[in-house]
């Protein structure tokens, strides 16, 4: 049960000329280890992995490992629309970044595989790595759903494939995970707004993009809940409410980055095809109060 709490798929910091923050990152990470967060999820979506060459992978991992210095554990993400190619990023991560906690992958996109492929997928990605492998399901990005039954199978099947980060918004397809999944498999929000109800139903906590906002608040409330205690977790919940809105008003990660930005902990600068926060956005963020 590695990744219990509050992960977070953390943001990568540009400059006003796009390049690479360092000095975005390390803010970054102080900000969430002083949040009290208890895990960093790099190049994931909301790192904008897909505007980032092979070298700058590289080199935001590097980054984010070396300011962590050991402080967190920390996934990678490494996923993709070709299986050999997802299978051949994940064994260059694993040799050559000792430092890594486990690898997060995406479900494939674009290519609408059918169940078995996924299953097939999974298998090979699997078999790529000895880390813990957390699988993704978010089928608003991929526009191919995870079924219950292909994640029972995969983790049944497959023994270091320990979790998987829901982001179907299906409740029922979670709950239907969490009761028939094996004892050492997790699932894991991927809806920071649907965190607490996961929690009750079952979920060992969240890979949030909203705790870059408010970690300590956001993982004290994981930490009540997955505590039991649900009176006081449901108060942090409703404190938080404001930034789930706000955080994905105008796209992830545009919208948490304007919110950074307003929080001083680095640029708000994200790369084509996106484009910055509009004026109402930051307006808007500019008068909600700040809750740590």
């Amino acid at each position: 049960m590695k990744f219990v709490g509050t992960g977070v798929a953390v943001v990568t910091p540009f400059t006003k000329e796009g390049a690479i923050d360092f000095q975005g990152i390390r803010n970054v990470v102080r900000h969430l280890t002083d949040g009290g967060v208890e895990y960093l999820v790099v190049l994931g979506s909301t790192g904008e992995a897909a505007t980032l060459n092979q070298e700058e992978k590289q080199k935001v991992l590097e980054a984010y490992l070396e300011a962590n210095n050991g402080r967190l554990p920390v996934v990678v993400g490494a996923g993709g629309n070709d299986t050999r190619e997802v299978c051949h990023k994940i064994n260059f991560f694993t040799q050559n970044y000792p430092g890594l906690s486990g690898i997060l992958s995406v479900s494939p996109y674009y290519n609408r595989p059918s169940q078995e492929g996924v299953y097939y997928h999974y298998k090979a990605v699997s078999e790529a790595t000895p880390l813990p492998i957390i699988l993704y399901n978010v089928p608003g990005r991929t526009s191919s759903n995870m079924t219950a039954a292909t994640t029972l199978r995969i983790a049944g099947d497959f023994k270091n494939i320990t979790a998987i980060k829901e982001a179907s918004g299906n409740l029922e397809q979670m709950m239907e995970i969490i009761r028939y999944a094996p004892a050492n498999f997790q699932v894991i929000s991927g809806d920071d707004a649907i965190t607490l109800p996961l929690i009750a139903a079952g979920g060992k906590g969240v890979i949030s993009v909203v705790a870059h906002a408010a970690p300590h608040t956001f993982s004290e409330m994981v930490r009540l809940a997955l505590n039991g205690n649900f009176r006081d977790a449901r108060k942090l919940h409703y404190e938080l409410w404001k930034w789930y809105g706000l955080a994905f008003a105008e796209g992830n990660p545009v919208s948490i980055k304007a919110i950074l930005s307003h929080l001083k902990v680095c640029d708000e600068e994200v790369r084509l095809p996106l484009m910055r926060a509009s004026k109402d956005l930051l307006r808007n963020i500019s008068m909600t109060d700040i809750c740590r």
